[in-house]
């Protein structure tokens, strides 16, 4: 045929190859999708139509208003720089799959894309363009989940686990960072998960511990903090005394923090398990201190982790047939129960009041330590008390007069600070005829 016959006929493809480079399909689903930052999304694409499988047909994602694409399967195509290694095409010709992967989301994702399909044969090639679809990236709001199986008790060793299981398995693994006064060792991890072994330590109960995981494919960190509650509880010691004059009351006292809080009770002696208590509370009266009040008494915390007890030996004393003599409880000791790290501090309080009848019996809180004892420090001190060098006058009290002491035993917290110097006062009671 002649080159005048031919030109029509060439004249007639390029018409038909101009209008399939024009062909548009529907994207499936959705036209829009949000993803947090740092996250993955998939947006789905199926190409439409049959396919031969003697033709080479290569698929692109663009990004609106774009000439270079930001994945595709053409060996001979450049991709975006800002997009390589994140966005990925999943072709399969087969199922007719085109959808576009995108993990570590970043902000600036955020646009409208569309899809390019293209067959290469001769003379020329058929392209298929898809809908637009949009991308809306936001900021990340998710926070880790921090998981403890069990009660945290002192001195046991526990698995805690920090897991993201919203972040995506085909991301740049997140970065797992604990924090904790307590203390730790790091265990096995996973793409979305972190495991962490405390012992805690009865002074770690109410303080922070807190899991940060960074995305380091966008550079965001989130974190989560909790707050330790520790069940603890320290052996006690006995190693307490006090002097009374026979005659006098006494009012006994034991307060123990423990978390949760100990059930405390009293008896004589050194009881067993067993025992029938002289007082199912703290607070233990002796109406008239005599000899069999003599001996040991002792206050029984019943915590949840067992139970431990602390005893003071009672030492009663005939009243002198004159002159002037001088009483004092000297008390040393250690051990309590814990909410913090506690060191045991007894304090002993000993007040004289003259009965009047117009006279209430003096508050608690207005009496003046004998002797305070305790430390600051992890290393605790203690010393024995000593009768004062330069002792007060009292005020001279006739026989007909009773007096009543007051021994107040307490459990006292110390706080995790720098060692501070801490004073002894003593006190004396005289008694005159």
């Amino acid at each position: 045929a002649s080159a005048s016959e031919m030109l029509p006929l060439l004249l007639l493809l390029l018409w038909a190859e101009a209008l399939a480079e024009e062909q548009r399909f529907q994207l499936e689903g959705p036209e829009s999708l949000t993803v947090q930052e740092g996250l993955c999304v998939l947006v789905p694409c199926r190409l439409p139509g049959t396919y031969s499988l003697w033709y080479n047909y290569y698929g692109y994602w663009f990004l609106e208003g774009a000439d270079v694409p930001v994945a595709t399967n053409d060996p001979d195509k450049k991709v975006q720089e800002e997009t390589r290694d994140r966005f990925h095409l999943l072709w399969d010709l087969s199922s007719k799959n085109c959808s576009l992967s995108i993990r570590d989301a970043r902000r600036r994702d955020s646009a409208v894309y569309f899809f390019r399909l293209k067959r290469k044969r001769t003379p020329g090639y058929t392209s298929y363009i898809s809908s637009k679809f949009s991308v809306c990236v936001m900021a990340l709001t998710h926070r880790p989940n921090i998981s403890i199986p069990g009660t945290l008790e002192s001195g046991c060793s526990r698995t805690l686990t920090c897991s993201v299981p919203w972040a995506c398995e085909q991301g740049t693994p997140p970065i797992f960072s604990w924090m904790s006064a307590a203390p730790t060792s790091l265990g096995p991890r996973t793409t979305q998960s972190s495991v962490l072994m405390i012992t805690p330590r009865p002074q770690d109960h109410s303080t922070n511990l807190t899991c940060q995981v960074t995305f380091p494919g966008v550079g965001v960190t989130m974190e989560r903090t909790i707050q330790l509650n520790v069940s603890s509880l320290k052996i006690l010691q006995n190693t307490s005394s006090l002097a009374v004059l026979e005659g006098q009351a006494l009012r006994l006292l034991c307060d123990a923090e423990g978390n949760p809080p100990a059930h405390l009770s009293w008896f004589q002696g050194f009881p067993a398990l067993n025992a029938t208590p002289l007082s199912n509370t703290g607070v233990l009266e002796l109406s008239q201190v005599g000899s069999a009040e003599e001996g040991g008494f002792t206050c029984r915390a019943q915590h949840p982790l067992g139970s431990l007890q602390i005893s003071l030996s009672l030492f009663v004393q005939r009243k002198p047939e004159g002159g002037v003599g001088g009483v004092l409880g000297a008390v040393w000791g250690a051990g309590t129960t814990a909410l913090v790290f506690l060191c045991v501090c007894f304090i002993f309080r000993v007040k004289t009041r003259r009965k009047k009848a117009a006279q209430p019996v003096q508050n608690m809180d207005d009496m003046n330590p004998v002797m305070l004892l305790g430390s600051r420090s992890h290393q605790h001190q203690f010393q024995r008390g000593m009768v004062s060098d330069h002792p007060a006058e009292a005020d001279p009290i006739s026989g007909d007069e009773q007096e009543l002491h007051y021994a107040f035993l307490r459990f006292h917290k110390v706080h995790l600070q720098k060692p501070e110097v801490t004073n002894t006062e003593y006190s004396e009671i005289k008694i005159r005829k």
